[in-house]
């Protein structure tokens, strides 16, 4: 089989693709809205297929037959809304996975273990025994 063929075919098959998904595709243009900004989120998934075959000849000249193509799905996710100095994760669909709701659980984790290590670092009174408070 002709290499040169098959590489051709993937060459196109690609460059066609390119022009389909970028960075741009998954992570939107942000939008800024009175102060607000908001990326578009979404999920890209593709497929790519390209084969070929040489064919038997009674002469001596090369008979190649090839074929690529490509699929792409791109599905919203949500949105990533930046406002005062907050920056959180909204999803768009009412399907809430494990992972969305790890991802949601952040923040306020963040905060209790602040809270746990602030009050560690905060002074013990120390009382004799048979002392009274």
């Amino acid at each position: 089989m002709s290499e040169k063929n098959i590489s051709s075919i993937i060459d196109v098959t690609m460059e066609k693709l390119r022009t389909m998904v970028d960075a741009d595709t998954i992570l939107g243009t942000p939008i800024t809205v009175e102060g607000s900004t908001i990326i578009p989120v979404s999920k890209v998934t593709f497929g790519l297929a390209t084969g070929g075959s040489d064919f038997p000849t009674k002469s001596d000249k090369e008979t190649f037959g090839g074929g690529g193509g490509a699929g792409v799905s791109i599905i919203p996710m949500g949105v990533i809304s930046m406002s005062g100095g907050n920056v959180k994760f909204i999803p768009i669909n009412n399907e809430v996975t494990a992972l969305d709701r790890a991802l949601q659980a952040v923040p306020e984790l963040i905060d209790k273990i602040k809270t746990f290590i602030d009050e560690k670092k905060a002074p013990v009174e120390v009382h004799e025994l048979g002392e009274e408070e």
